[in-house]
C-alpha cells in the first residue's frame, strides 16, 4: 500500500543489518558481536536496577553516565552526548550538522547507514573512492563540503587511519563537523577524542555494542565541543527524551568502569584475530589490515559467494557485501578461540578441493 507512504519513504534503501537466526545454531561470525560477554559488574547493575523503580521516566540527561565517560578523558560532562546506540547518535548528527548544506563527504566502501541517513534526511553526498589499498587518503577531502564521515577504523574494510590523517582532514575542512565513528576503535586504533579539545568541528562517536559486549542494550555516545553537543541534545529532545532506559544506563556505566574485564576481553579478541588473519593468508587469502573485532578477507581461486554457501552449509556465518568493488570479498567476525578453529577448518577443507 505504497500510495499512502510519503515520497520519501519510496525512494529510501533502508540498512540492511546481519542474519540473526532464529530457528538453526549456528558459527555468528557475521555481525561482529564481542563473544565474550558484557562485564560481570554490568549485568549485576542491571539486575540491580529491576525493580519498582522501572515505572519511573529514565535519567533524560544520562547524568551519570556522561559524567563517567567524560572523567576518562578528563573533559567536562557537557562534552559528552549519550543515544540509544552509536547508530541514532549518528543519525542525529547527520541531522543536526549536515541538513541543507553542501554534501558532505564520505568514502565508497564504508558503514553504509551513512547513504540511508542522506536519504531519510535529504542530504545530499558525494562518496570518495577509498585507494586502491583501500586505505583514506586525506587529499581527497580537501574542498568545500557540508561535512565529512570518517569511519576509523572502517567498515567493512578493518583499515585505521592514524591521528595525524584525521588531523589533516580536520584542518583541510574547518568550517563544517568531522564525524570520527569510533565503533571498533578499542581493538587496535587510536582515538580521536584527545584531539576534541583543539577543534571546534570534530565529533567522535563510540558504542558499547563492540568492545563492551553490550550490542543488546543499544548504548552509544558523542564527544565533542560543548556547542556541538548541544546541537546534538536539541535534536534529541525534539525526537525522544529518554532514548536510555534505566537498565541500559546502569549497565553501561558499570561496563565502562570494569576496565579489568574490558583489557581482558578485547585482547583475547585482538589475538584471535591476528592468529586467524595468518592462519589465513597460510591458505591462500588476501587478509587487509585490521584493527576491529573482524577480518576482511577473499580467495583469489575460490569466489566470494561459493565460501558463503559452503561455510553457511557447515553451520558457519559469514558477512557478504554485493557492492562491485568489494563483491568477492567476506567479512569475518572474531568469534572464541574454538570458533576461530571451526573456520578455519572450515575454510581449509573448501579451498583446499
Amino acid at each position: 500500500m505504497s500510495r499512502f507512504w510519503s515520497p520519501i519513504v519510496d525512494k529510501l534503501v533502508p540498512y540492511t543489518p546481519g542474519e540473526q537466526p532464529r530457528h538453526q545454531t549456528f558459527i555468528k561470525l557475521n555481525t561482529n558481536e564481542n563473544p565474550y560477554g558484557p562485564s560481570p559488574l554490568a549485568l549485576e547493575a542491571i539486575r540491580s536496577a529491576t525493580g519498582d523503580g522501572l515505572r519511573l521516566y529514565p535519567d533524560p540527561l544520562a547524568a551519570d553516565l556522561r559524567a563517567t565517560i567524560a572523567a576518562t578523558h578528563g573533559l567536562d560532562p557537557d562534552h559528552v552526548y549519550a543515544g540509544n546506540g552509536s547508530d541514532e547518535v549518528l543519525a542525529h548528527a547527520f541531522n543536526a550538522f549536515f541538513t541543507g548544506k553542501e554534501p558532505v563527504l564520505f568514502a565508497d566502501i564504508t558503514y553504509s547507514f551513512y547513504r540511508t541517513y542522506c536519504e531519510l534526511y535529504a542530504i545530499r553526498s558525494r562518496r570518495i573512492p577509498l585507494a586502491a589499498d583501500f586505505h583514506c587518503l586525506p587529499k581527497d577531502y580537501r574542498g568545500s563540503c557540508g561535512g565529512v564521515v570518517i569511519a576509523n577504523p572502517n567498515a567493512p574494510t578493518g583499515i585505521a587511519m592514524d591521528l595525524e590523517r584525521i588531523e589533516q582532514i580536520l584542518k583541510q575542512t574547518p568550517d563544517a563537523v568531522l564525524i570520527v565513528d569510533e565503533a571498533y576503535v578499542d581493538f587496535g586504533a587510536e582515538s580521536a577524542v584527545a584531539l576534541v579539545p583543539r577543534y571546534e568541528n570534530l565529533l567522535v562517536v563510540q558504542t558499547f555494542s563492540k568492545s563492551r559486549s553490550l550490542a543488546g542494550l543499544r548504548v552509544g555516545f558523542a564527544i565533542a565541543q560543548p556547542h556541538l553537543i548541544e546541537g546534538l541534545r536539541r535534536v534529541k529532545d525534539s525526537f525522544n527524551s529518554y532514548p536510555l532506559g534505566r537498565l541500559a544506563l546502569a549497565g553501561a556505566t558499570a561496563a565502562w568502569n570494569d576496565t579489568a574485564w574490558f583489557e581482558k576481553t578485547r585482547r583475547l579478541v585482538m589475538a584471535d584475530r591476528d592468529r586467524t588473519a595468518d592462519r589465513l593468508r597460510e591458505q591462500g587469502f588476501e587478509v587487509l589490515p585490521s584493527s576491529t573485532n573482524f577480518l576482511f578477507a577473499f580467495h583469489k581461486a575460490v569466489p566470494a559467494e561459493t565460501l558463503l554457501a559452503e561455510l553457511r552449509a557447515r553451520g558457519i556465518l559469514v558477512r557478504h557485501f554485493s557492492q562491485e568493488r568489494i563483491r568477492n570479498w567476506l567479512r569475518i567476525s572474531i568469534g572464541t578461540s574454538e570458533e576461530c578453529e571451526a573456520l578455519l577448518e572450515a575454510m581449509g577443507n573448501i579451498v583446499g578441493r
